[in-house]
């Protein structure tokens, strides 16, 4: 895979007078999931300062992939916030933590589920007393789903504006219903940071890339979170020699995506660097590169231009942005972004000067030969 190819999507009514409330506002650090052939799309910050407490749904047809409708969900739960995140377990979506309209930081988690009918029901997760282990509140943290029923959460911005280095683990019960927290104790693990991302590769392996660190500088170390059978959980980072890597002092960055896709790599796309500088470059990360197994706790040392790609693209091109939101659909083929920061006047500049874009596109994989041959598909297991 040497390139991606963009294309705008176009909603249903595009071709006829709409109102705007038919469509998500233009926003930033929201959620975006793929589940059960749908987009959801949940909060976020928009322009004046607002977090957000809205849910959409849009129906993907695999026979016409860039038209689509939003739809309004009237659910009134969660509350407002942005800095979430929300991952998919199976046929639902797990959702914790992030930042209300007072600034303050949450730790709650709710479940939801998308049923055939475009509807979406949220209920708040049942994790027992407050007397047992949970995550302190945070935003900006990072989470993904690993082995089905698990999820992991790193970091973020605590309260009084505390960068976080912490990692913690939510399993669920069988039916859903509940679930139990308990804290990774790990004897190295990545430095405190917020804006970063998790993606896991292996049922036991989950990737942590970039953000930023208590200095404020922006990061690019790369760290696996590896869990053996004996339940035994470690961070063990992986270093590279970028020597032979084109450019790759552009990819420190933080409000970035990263989103594992056919052929055993993440995708990452945009963000910003330590001055705020945003981006629209495409990177790959080929995780086929990464040992399944017999990680050494010193770290493992890769050679840079194996593993590191930058892509070329090709036809449309989305505006630099960060803290958007993306997902891959299951083929993972085809990755759908939303909204983010974004450079240029697209929106008329909020009071912070922040300006927010509204715009859904899907980056199409191009595929040569030898991805065809190897079309492994997103959450399998990576040989």
């Amino acid at each position: 895979m040497d390139s991606v190819s963009c294309h705008r999507i176009c909603d249903l009514d595009d071709v006829v007078e709409e109102k705007a409330s038919s469509f998500p506002v233009p926003r930033a650090s929201h959620s975006l999931n793929f589940v059960n052939d749908h987009l959801v799309l949940f909060g976020g910050g928009c322009q004046g300062g607002r977090h957000l407490d809205d849910t959409w749904t849009a129906y993907v047809d695999k026979s016409n992939r860039k038209t689509m409708k939003w739809k309004k969900v009237e659910s009134g739960t969660p509350s407002g916030r942005f800095g979430h995140t929300c991952v998919v377990i199976g046929e639902y979506l797990l959702l914790f933590g992030g930042i209300n309209d007072r600034g303050e930081r949450l730790n709650d988690t709710w479940i939801g589920q998308v049923s055939c009918h475009e509807r979406l029901s949220w209920k708040l997760l049942n994790v027992g007393t407050l007397q047992r282990p949970r995550p302190p509140p945070r935003g900006a943290h990072s989470a993904c789903c690993i082995a089905e029923k698990k999820m992991v959460v790193h970091g973020g911005i605590g309260l009084s504006g505390v960068r976080l280095g912490d990692t913690w683990i939510l399993e669920l019960d069988e039916d859903f219903n509940s679930g139990m927290w308990h804290m990774v104790e790990s004897n190295q693990s990545p430095p405190p940071r917020s804006g970063h991302t998790l993606t896991c590769i292996r049922e036991n392996q989950v990737v942590l890339f970039g953000g930023r660190g208590l200095g404020y500088d922006v990061l690019d170390d790369v760290w696996i979170l590896d869990i053996q059978e004996e339940s035994e959980e470690r961070w063990v980072q992986i270093f590279y020699d970028f020597r032979d890597v084109p450019e790759y002092a552009s990819l420190p960055r933080v409000g970035h995506s990263a989103t594992l896709v056919l052929g055993g790599r993440i995708l990452i796309y945009g963000g910003e660097d330590s001055y705020r500088h945003r981006k629209d470059d495409f990177w790959a990360l080929d995780v086929k590169t990464i040992p399944s197994s017999g990680l050494q706790p010193q770290g493992v040392s890769l050679n840079g231009s194996s593993v590191w790609k930058k892509l070329d693209r090709i036809s449309y091109g989305p505006k630099s942005r960060s803290f958007h939101r993306a997902c891959a659909d299951s083929s993972g083929r085809f990755v759908y972004v939303f909204g983010g920061m974004v450079d240029g006047l697209l929106q008329p500049a909020a009071s912070s000067g922040l300006r927010f874009d509204g715009e859904l596109f899907m980056v199409e994989l191009v595929l040569g030969l030898s991805d065809q041959d190897n079309q492994q598909r997103p959450g399998k297991s990576i040989s």
